[in-house]
């Protein structure tokens, strides 16, 4: 940097400094600014100025084990904070690396901020080492892709990209940086090295419904005898659940969730229905017989509406949703509310306060329904969330993890299997973001990653992730991560040795004839002891609680708990998945 520049970076609107410095160091400078947590990358020599300026400024920075992890941890990191999470990667395998990762925060609407190295422009498509085609391959997989052509103009781009990230519908934004633009020295006015504070959280710019169709939807919630909600993963995004939880409250409208959306309301609380969708416990049922529904942040995509069969034709929708192509994409929606889900609530909840109390009274035996039917579901899966069977049946897992977990524990569930059984059975104790599913691609392989992420976002609260033994196969060199960052995740590995989705519907699907869904069983406690973390085997269901108390209690590294679940592919999933079969009277829920 140049004498005549702040030690801030940032100069007065009015004066003329300038600052001279690499474009890598500009990046990181704006960073800075803008509060950025803790970045997740592996460098190449595109990137390397950047790196020398993160070190400069002291700002934190984490070497992984595969860019895809590091994407990962960002959008957990992001999910707990709401806050842009930041990764970088170098050019060619490096940023083709990202694809799922940034795929999975756009489809869930996660602020991402990632930064890829690219080719010296000079020599661009001679056949440069590692060149490709990187920026239209990453392009479907973000909101925007900024790629860097003139160095000066960085600060408007870093601006640009929290901007886009956080607004709207949030989600991840790609800079390309060429090697000649992050190495090459360049003059910034020092006027232009600024933040936008209202771009460092998500939602930034928030929006309300219009006033009309609120006042159609209150109408007809107001008429309801039996509404309900279907809350999704953008009551997180935009901090709605505590408005959620007050309007269902005053109202008394049940409300359920999506994986996502799990959360949205406590699990525990007297008004929530739980999971609806391909595997539900009560909500479906209560479905059938609603004559008004309230969708909020939800897309009602194939698992929530049980492959596009629920909510049955006929039953008046209300939508309320920030973007508003996603209303009445299949579902015929009778009023459509785009906007903001945490103002649409609020406004909803205003407009309704006029005979509150008379709804209350009107729907207490549809409530007294609702938790008559929770409470008979509760005692018919008894058994199994009791179950004493070796290997361990997965609905005993969780049920262990509802015991012992507080309210302030946050889980994070890996694509597949370990959604499905935590979706449906596992119980948050208070609304917020308590449990994390990447529903955006369900990608197998974000468990481990995911925890690590969480864990940084929040130091002080427990996370325990769960993963199969599959998932965990994709990414143990995350282990190595945790464990050289200190990171005091607790990940839960579903050891069936199997890749148990598929050997599940390959049992549902061709009458257990079995095609390569085996994995070697392995003894995960070992490897985890091996990569410097602390391993407990649990072969026994009556082992659970202990391994969940001195995972809480022992928090100097990350603890992996080998699960050595059941191996009868029947029993892998909750019930029949209902993609392959239809699900009958008396098959089982969990």
């Amino acid at each position: 940097m140049s004498d005549n520049a702040t030690n801030s970076g940032m100069g007065d609107p009015g004066d003329n400094a300038t600052v001279e410095m690499s474009g890598g160091e500009a990046i990181a400078r704006m960073l800075q600014l803008h509060e950025v947590g803790p970045m997740f990358g592996m460098a190449g020599f595109q990137l390397l100025p950047f790196y020398a300026a993160i070190r400069e400024l002291g700002l934190a920075h984490t070497l992984i084990n595969d860019e895809r992890s590091g994407a990962f941890m960002a959008d957990a990191w992001s999910r707990v904070t709401g806050r842009p999470g930041v990764c970088d990667a170098t050019l060619g395998p490096g940023a083709t690396n990202l694809l799922t990762s940034l795929t999975e925060s756009l489809n869930a609407g996660i602020p991402i901020i990632a930064i890829a190295g690219d080719a010296n422009r000079t020599h661009a498509w001679k056949n440069m080492t590692q060149e490709t085609r990187q920026v239209e391959m990453l392009r479907p997989a973000v909101k925007e892709v900024i790629r860097v052509e003139v160095g000066e103009r960085i600060p408007e781009h870093v601006r640009r990209a929290y901007a886009v990230a956080t607004s709207g519908r949030p989600g991840p934004v790609l800079i390309d940086v060429p090697e000649d633009i992050s190495h090459g020295m360049f003059e910034f006015a020092a006027n232009e090295l600024y933040a936008d504070p209202s771009t460092t959280h998500a939602p930034s710019r928030r929006t309300r419904p219009a006033r009309a169709d609120v006042g159609r939807a209150a109408a007809l919630l107001a008429d309801a005898k039996r509404p309900v909600i279907l809350a999704g993963g953008g009551v997180h995004i935009s901090g709605a659940q505590d408005v959620l939880t007050s309007f269902a409250e005053d109202q008394a409208i049940p409300v359920a969730h999506t994986l996502s959306g799990k959360g949205a309301i406590a699990c525990t609380h007297d008004l929530s229905l739980g999971l609806f969708g391909r595997y539900d416990r009560t909500a479906n049922t209560l479905l059938d017989t609603a004559d008004a529904i309230l969708v909020v942040g939800c897309k009602l995509g194939e698992i929530a509406t049980k492959r596009y069969t629920i909510p049955r034709p006929g039953i008046p929708i209300i939508h309320l949703d920030i973007l508003p192509e996603e209303i009445g994409r299949w579902a015929r929606t009778d009023i459509a509310l785009c906007g903001d889900a945490r103002e649409g609530i609020a406004d909803l909840h205003d407009a309704l306060t006029d005979g509150a109390e008379a709804r209350r009274s009107a729907r207490a035996d549809y409530i007294a329904e609702a938790n008559a039917g929770k409470a008979k579901w509760r005692a018919d899966v008894d058994a199994r969330l009791t179950s004493d069977e070796v290997p361990v049946n997965m609905a005993r897992m969780v049920h262990e993890l509802n015991n012992i977990l507080p309210e302030d524990a946050i889980l994070v569930a890996d694509g597949g299997f370990a959604a499905h059984w935590t979706g449906l059975l596992y119980d948050t104790k208070r609304a917020g973001r308590g449990y994390i599913v990447d529903r955006g691609m369900a990608s197998i392989g974000y468990g481990v990653s995911g925890g690590i992420g969480a864990q940084l976002a929040a130091p002080d609260r427990p996370v325990f992730t769960l993963t199969g033994d599959g998932g965990l196969n994709m990414t143990l060199g995350d282990l190595e991560t945790a464990a050289r960052l200190g990171v005091p995740v607790t990940v839960l590995v579903v050891n069936n040795a199997a890749s148990g989705y598929i050997k599940a519907l390959q049992h549902a699907m061709f009458d257990g004839k079995y095609q390569s869904a085996d994995l070697s069983d392995l003894n995960y406690a070992a490897i985890a002891e091996n990569l410097g973390c602390r391993g407990i085997r649990v072969e026994h269901p009556d082992q659970l609680a202990d391994a969940f108390r001195t995972a809480l209690e022992k928090r100097d590294k990350p603890n992996v708990i080998d699960i050595v679940v059941t191996r009868d592919a029947g029993k892998m999933l909750p019930g029949v998945d209902n993609r392959t079969a239809p699900i009958k009277k008396g098959d089982r829920i969990a």
